[in-house]
């Protein structure tokens, strides 16, 4: 049971596609500009995607950093701890359908309006980022999609690419 749903939520992260939703808050007194050198940490509790997609996604978001001038390390001397976790959650769609056709507005009805409801799969994906120093949380960005199964492996990459590109791209926020 275990196993299956941290394979539905591999799915649903893959699915996030380049029209997600992204939010991210800071830490507002946080000096992003001493945030040098990041380490990869594990987020307690927090659901993993498989080998493959976790290769993926750091790749995906050491690529976007080193763009931002961080350097990747192993090293307890880090700046800043960079973990990941996704969730899935499933929510109820409802469409209706106005036929437009009965007796109107001068006969006393408005026309024939049909319903249908199906469920749509959602999924995740929290970027955290913890000031080594400090041991606490200075940046958080979360992308949130409908999820698409039926992704092929390449169009699964480039939906990562995106998502974390969308992702970090207010990173290190400007501050006033």
């Amino acid at each position: 049971m275990k196993a299956t749903s941290i394979m539905l939520v591999a799915i649903a992260f893959v699915a996030v596609a380049s029209a997600q939703d992204v939010t991210y808050n800071f830490d507002r007194g946080a000096n992003f500009e001493k945030f040098t050198s990041y380490k990869w940490i594990d987020i307690p509790g927090g659901a993993k995607l498989d080998d493959l997609l976790t290769r993926q996604l750091t790749a995906a978001v050491e690529a976007e950093l080193a763009k931002k001038g961080l350097v990747k390390t192993d090293s307890e001397t880090a700046n800043l701890y960079i973990g990941y976790q996704v969730a899935l959650n499933r929510e109820q769609q409802i469409t209706a359908y106005n036929s437009g056709w009965g007796y109107g507005p001068r006969w006393g009805g408005s026309g024939f309006t049909t319903a249908t409801t199906s469920t749509l799969t959602v999924g995740s994906l929290d970027l955290d980022m913890y000031d080594s120093s400090q041991k606490q949380l200075v940046w958080r960005g979360v992308a949130t999609k409908t999820i698409d199964s039926g992704a092929s492996p390449d169009k699964r990459q480039k939906n990562i690419q995106n998502a974390v590109g969308k992702l970090l791209k207010n990173y290190p926020p400007k501050q006033k």
